[in-house]
């Protein structure tokens, strides 16, 4: 009786034994990794590279104040420039030729005012596709009708060009001239001009 309860009691160990390591045998089951998410590269802005040639047109609108002059001596100018510009990182400096004719007639006088021939220095500041400067210069002011004559001056101003592609610019600019004691008659002539801008690189 015992023998047979001894050899009952092995067999169940044996085969609770033999269970567990089988169970024990199983492959651990393991979680999947989630997939590596991509992050883009910050985007990095190149700006534009202001050195080269250019040319271009003008088109705007000039205000004339002189002695004897009608306070609204005032019409269109329009005109054609070219020149050139060197990049030095954070700033550009540049040189510049341009003519603008205009419509103004002093109704007081009779004077017409021809156009405007400058030479120009400029100095900007690289935003990017910006390009805020400063210019000043000598102006040549022609004149027709009540004088026939011209005179030559001096002028400074504001600008800014935006860089619509690697070789189209637009932009616009306000000027100031002095022309003092013009054609040795004894009147200061002073003009303000203010012109939208567009201009081509080569």
């Amino acid at each position: 009786m015992n023998t047979r309860l001894i050899a009952t009691t092995t067999a169940l160990v044996i085969s609770g034994t033999t269970a567990a390591f089988a169970g024990g045998l199983t492959e651990p089951v393991v979680a999947p990794q989630p997939a590596p998410v991509a992050v883009a590269p910050a985007p990095v802005y190149i700006g534009a590279d202001w050195s080269g040639f250019y040319a271009g047109a003008s088109l705007g609108y000039g205000q004339v104040d002189a002695d004897g002059f009608a306070d609204d001596t005032e019409d269109y100018t329009y005109g054609a420039h070219i020149g050139y510009l060197h990049d030095l990182g954070n700033f550009v400096l540049g040189a510049e030729l341009e003519y603008d004719a205009t419509e103004i007639t002093d109704a007081a006088t009779g004077i017409n005012i021809d156009g405007v021939a400058r030479a120009k220095v400029r100095a900007g500041y690289d935003a990017g596709a910006f390009l805020p400067y400063v210019t000043a210069g000598v102006a040549q002011a022609y004149t027709s009708g009540g004088l026939e004559a011209d005179d030559t001056g001096y002028f400074g101003g504001v600008g800014v060009d935006y860089a619509v592609s690697e070789n189209i610019r637009v932009g616009a600019e306000v000027l100031r001239h002095q022309f003092d004691d013009f054609n040795g008659g004894g009147t200061d002539i002073e003009a303000t001009t203010a012109a939208v801008r567009v201009g081509f690189t080569f």
